[in-house]
């Protein structure tokens, strides 16, 4: 094994150009996940890098460093449309794992029950990906393409999340269904960004529902229907939510999902208020 903790974005691009390292940050997902006797070969390990880390304003919208923890998003000053990722961030693992654990490998390691990739998904973020040869930006739902999957390229490295302006009246929300409240795996989850004008209607949403699909998925039809709407009155169903697939396993079966997943919808659009 060869290992590599380079200070700069600079460094760690030219150290990964030729496509054959493995990239560690809190390696809370890298570690766990290697076989006993495997080989690790090169690993560049990007939990240095100031300049990947924290959460910084970007224009009208926000730049969320790749290297950056959960523990650090948490304690963000952030607008209340970030709540929900703030909550799904409280869900991930233990402290310990918050501590080390970072957005852009949540979003890399691309399991179907990441408990960052709804939130995000309602806060319509972006990816930045860096390489020797530039930087590109894909929305996130085009980067993910698949269980394990993404998009990035051997050579690039997902160095920052972008959340573009959002009304300061929206409030997002994180409903997470386990066996139990900790240190579990999402049965389910919905993240919803929600926005109630003063005539007490909605007029801004986002839902998304995650661990039903090999992606976690955004509903642009409900978040249509849900306009002029009072939040108190909504009442979702399994047939409002499309372009589901869940599975059945020892956590539960494809037809309980979709009803937990509606009744977490229900509860994230009428529970807007402020945590």
């Amino acid at each position: 094994m060869t290992y590599f903790l380079p200070q700069k974005l600079d460094d760690a691009l030219e150290l990964i150009q030729d496509g054959s390292a493995k990239l560690v940050a809190g390696g809370t997902d890298f570690y766990p996940a290697m076989q006993k006797g495997q080989a690790m070969g090169r690993i560049v390990d990007l939990s240095r890098l100031g300049d990947m880390q924290g959460v910084t304003k970007d224009g009208d919208g926000w730049r969320i460093g790749g290297a950056t923890t959960w523990t650090e998003l948490i304690a963000a000053p952030l607008p209340p449309a970030f709540d929900g990722l703030k909550q799904a961030a409280c869900t991930i693992g233990s402290v310990q794992i918050q501590n080390a654990a970072t957005l852009a490998g949540n979003l890399c390691n691309a399991s179907p029950a990441a408990d960052g990739v709804p939130a995000l998904l309602t806060l319509d973020a972006s990816v930045e990906l860096a390489s020797v040869r530039g930087r590109r930006i894909l929305p996130l739902g085009e980067f993910i393409t698949g269980v394990r999957q993404t998009r990035i390229a051997a050579d690039e490295i997902l160095s920052a999340i972008l959340v573009p302006a959002l009304p300061d009246h929206a409030v997002g929300r994180f409903e997470k269904l386990g066996s139990r409240r900790y240190l579990v795996i999402s049965i389910t989850m919905v993240a919803a960004v929600i926005g109630v004008g003063p005539d007490g209607l909605i007029n801004f949403a986002r839902l998304a529902v995650g661990a039903c699909s090999a992606v976690a998925k955004r509903q642009p039809a409900l978040e249509a229907a849900l306009i002029g709407q009072r939040p108190q009155t909504v009442e979702v169903t399994p047939d409002d939510l499309t372009g589901l697939s869940p599975i059945t396993d020892m956590r539960g079966d494809a037809e309980f999902r979709l009803i937990a997943a509606a009744r977490q919808s229900t509860r994230a659009i009428q529970n807007r208020e402020r945590s």
